[in-house]
């Protein structure tokens, strides 16, 4: 419960608590840089709030009201996780978990957070996708983790980083009727739900600038990555390997 209060001091004080990487740098290609929508510190609440309510609801009642409607978990293996999370029951003592990093998209639809958790005398590590929603708001689309030997030590600030804006080339118009016409551009349609795979899953942000996936072996050994828009460069930010049965 310290290491919580500390991350609600350092929230506070967002943005300035969050240690970030600097603006980037002018477009390599005639293009014009898209303006930053990013928001880490959205983020780091929606993971407090989540581990607020996990003690304060239940583990599992917390885990399903935070989770979007085709967010996936592992049990270990990977499931879908309203199905496997309608009526399950909580367990007596709930996870303590802290954010201790979070990588954003240039436009916020898309955060990843990674931090520790705790529950009694066991540990581990975790990290969470979290995906804005039509209605404003994020929630996770993707939980993943694994218990380790020795606690990970709690940094002495919170770390973010946002990842380069795409460009648009001079010239080009952004989304809207062209020249001369009015009235609201046609409403694209909903893409269909990628049907479920247990052995791979991804996703990204709408602009593209932060991408992750997630691979499951047949004997339950799994893969994380996490690529973020950097210098030019779509570069790893995470990789993450979990052993199997």
């Amino acid at each position: 419960m310290k290491r919580l209060a500390a991350c609600l001091a350092l929230l506070a004080l967002a943005p300035a608590a969050l240690a970030q990487d600097g603006p980037p740098g002018p477009p390599r290609g005639g293009g014009v840089r898209l303006g930053s929508l990013a928001n880490p510190s959205a983020a780091i609440a929606a993971e407090i709030a989540f581990a607020r309510l996990a003690q304060e609801k239940g583990q599992w009642t917390a885990f399903k009201a935070t989770a979007a409607e085709d967010a996936v978990m592992f049990t270990p293996r990977m499931v879908l996780a309203q199905a496997w999370l309608k009526d399950r029951a909580n367990p007596p003592a709930g996870l303590n978990w802290q954010p201790h990093e979070v990588w954003s998209s240039c436009d916020g639809s898309l955060m990843v957070t990674h931090g520790a958790w705790q529950n009694g005398a066991r540990h581990g590590w975790f990290t969470t996708v979290w995906q804005r929603q039509d209605k404003g708001g994020y929630k996770w689309v993707l939980d993943h983790g694994d218990e380790t030997k020795d606690a990970l030590e709690a940094p002495d600030m919170l770390s973010a980083r946002v990842a380069e804006c795409p460009e648009r080339r001079m010239g080009a118009r952004p989304g809207g009727p062209p020249p001369g016409k009015r009235g609201k551009p046609p409403k694209q349609p909903k893409a269909p739900p990628v049907p479920f795979d247990p052995a791979h899953r991804e996703g990204r942000s709408n602009d593209g600038s932060l991408i992750w996936s997630v691979d499951v072996a047949a004997d339950g050994a799994r893969s994380f990555v996490a690529r973020m828009a950097s210098d030019g460069e779509v570069r790893e930010v995470r990789n993450e390997r979990v052993t199997g049965s």
